[in-house]
């Protein structure tokens, strides 16, 4: 049941993670091994490659990882790698390429990976089989319209086993039937992976930093935790805000024919283990993902959805709806930065999380889990994890 956890008690459970593993290279080396190759990343929606050949990247951990629609008209993902000298292959974000060709040496491949083109193959001697140096597959999984790839299969969940207990609530929405609003963004902060994600799980700032929020939720602002993911909510109050932008929000939210009366105003986060976010809106739906780049560099990277809807009102409602988010982003970077920076104090080591911070608790809870050295107040000694 979403907010109850089967754990053994954790000793550390009322406690955050301490300070040094938000900044030291050893831990975000082990973290990139033990959580993110395994882990499900989130690359675009199918709607984006629409035909064969059209394309998606996704760039982290020192890869690159290519999601392509294959002549055929199946999904496939690829690291974006050439087989023969390791040369990246393609460059940008999104495209659309009949045959994949390395601009170095002119190995082409197939949108289904296979290599069917070397220069001068023969110069590589009789027991050279094209067959053997196809592109590298990765592993992809499309859940409700949207495509995931993850690196390493440890035997976790797929995303579909992962937003199990919520999709109930999620089918409304029409994931599926969703088609992007602008392009995908990229947002470079100064801080660690885990303070980012850390600060979207946490409730009890809402009142304190986000005055936008606070007067359009009031005091309805609620947090649970299940297995693999954190579910936040907050219902849009009637009380007009005092601000224009958020007046005009409320005002211009149309009805929206397909959700549910308790659905036509209210705003749901799912944050899904480790590092990325759906924010569900009445009027559109956007992902967040925050992928590391260093102990203390990450890269926000996200984009908006939503379902074809001309009406003025609904126009009016999702530029509304961004004006009031840059506000909250801008709020939360700042927020981010000062923890950082706060962390870097011989002062500071772990600090006590209120029996309300379920999320935090069992974020914290499940690094312990996979990276016992967590628990560790200080940093051990340089190699602790070759140990």
């Amino acid at each position: 049941m979403a907010g109850q956890i089967d754990r053994i008690v954790d000793p550390d459970a009322g406690w955050s993670l301490p300070a040094w593993t938000y900044s030291d290279p050893e831990f975000f080396a082990v973290e990139v091994e033990r959580i993110f190759r395994p882990a499900w990343q989130i690359v675009c929606h199918r709607s984006d490659i629409p035909t064969p050949g059209d394309f998606h990247t996704l760039d982290m951990i020192d890869e690159s990882v290519i999601v392509i629609r294959g002549d055929d008209g199946a999904v496939r993902a690829f690291t974006n790698v050439c087989r023969h000298r390791g040369a990246r292959i393609v460059d940008g974000s999104s495209g659309c390429a009949k045959k994949l060709a390395c601009p170095y040496h002119g190995w082409t491949y197939e949108t289904d990976g296979r290599l069917t083109g070397v220069p001068m193959k023969a110069s590589y001697g009789g027991g050279f089989a094209m067959a053997d140096h196809g592109l590298a597959a990765v592993e992809v999984e499309c859940w409700q319209g949207f495509l995931f790839v993850r690196l390493a299969n440890d035997g976790g969940p797929s995303v579909a086993q992962m937003m199990a207990p919520y999709m109930e609530e999620i089918a409304a929405y029409r994931f599926e039937d969703m088609r992007a609003l602008g392009r995908v963004t990229l947002r470079p902060r100064s801080v660690n992976w885990k303070n980012i994600g850390d600060n979207y799980s946490d409730g009890l700032h809402i009142a304190v930093a986000h005055p936008g929020l606070k007067r359009l939720m009031g005091d309805g602002y609620g947090v649970e935790a299940s297995r693999h993911v954190d579910k936040m909510w907050g219902p849009i109050v009637d009380r007009p805000s005092a601000n224009l932008t958020e007046r005009a929000y409320q005002h211009f939210l149309p009805h929206v024919p397909h959700l549910a009366p308790g659905r036509q105003r209210l705003w749901t986060y799912y944050k899904l283990w480790p590092n990325f976010a759906f924010d569900i809106y009445p009027d559109q739906v956007d992902f967040m993902a925050w992928l590391p780049v260093s102990p203390t560099q990450t890269l926000i990277r996200e984009i908006s959805y939503a379902l074809p809807d001309d009406r003025r009102e609904m126009k009016a409602a999702r530029y509304l709806n961004w004006r009031i988010n840059r506000q909250v982003n801008a709020e939360d970077t700042d927020l981010v930065a000062r923890v950082q920076a706060g962390m870097a104090s011989a002062s500071f080591t772990v600090g006590p999380l209120s029996e309300q911070e379920v999320a935090l608790r069992h974020f914290c809870g499940r690094v312990r889990d996979v990276i016992p050295q967590a628990r560790l107040h200080r940093a051990p000694g340089i190699g602790w994890s070759k140990a």
